[in-house]
């Protein structure tokens, strides 16, 4: 059964590769800037002199009804051109995030190749794989979004005008998850309705 999956997303920013990797470099602050997908993150190690060595744990989510536990380091920093995490707990992986600055934009790639390790996405990646990248791409597009604003309100000359700066997009809620629910579901009850009928046929093959 292949649990593996490998995404890969680019962003395109107004602004400096200085300001962008300030903001994506601060773990503890994703809960407030990209809240739609990161419900929670405690720091568990600080960074040493290099960067290196830092420790989180996340609690983070998309649009589909669970969550996800794990923790990342950073084993890689190479500011202010990207940095490199290794991820363990419901999936295992690797992520790449690379700067690029081209003229007054900045250019952000992140390769995130990653192995599900949580129940629900490792036994149902071979009905559901649609699903969760579905899940995955609409998380990033969600962090597109609030990097802008984040840096909108980071180089607001006053309070009031970071007032005007609207809130990030925040969690899916549960009225909206209900949909998903069910979808996933029905899927769970395909994916048994498989497993039984192929069990079955295993069965009969040994009987005869």
């Amino acid at each position: 059964m292949n649990s593996d999956y490998a995404f890969l997303s680019r962003w395109r920013i107004e602004g400096t590769c200085g300001e962008v990797a300030d903001v994506l470099g601060d773990p503890i602050a994703l809960a407030r800037w990209w809240p739609s997908v990161y419900l929670n993150v405690r720091e568990l190690c600080p960074p040493d002199a290099h960067g290196l060595g830092r420790r989180v744990a996340l609690v983070t989510k998309g649009w589909l009804p669970y969550t996800i536990k794990w923790e990342f380091e950073v084993v890689d920093s190479r500011y202010p051109h990207g940095f490199t995490i290794v991820a363990t707990g419901d999936f295992d992986g690797r992520g790449v995030w690379t700067i690029e600055q081209d003229g007054a934009f900045v250019d952000v790639t992140y390769d995130w190749r990653l192995k599900a390790e949580k129940p629900l996405l490792k036994n149902l990646s071979f009905l559901l794989r649609p699903i969760f990248e579905a899940n995955h791409r609409w998380a990033m597009k969600q962090g597109e979004r609030s990097l802008r604003l984040e840096l909108l309100r980071r180089r607001a000359s006053s309070a009031a005008a970071r007032a005007q700066v609207p809130p990030p997009p925040g969690p899916v809620t549960y009225s909206a998850v209900a949909i998903v629910a069910g979808a996933v579901a029905i899927g769970a009850g395909l994916a048994y309705l498989m497993i039984h009928a192929q069990r079955r046929r295993i069965t009969k093959r040994e009987l005869f």
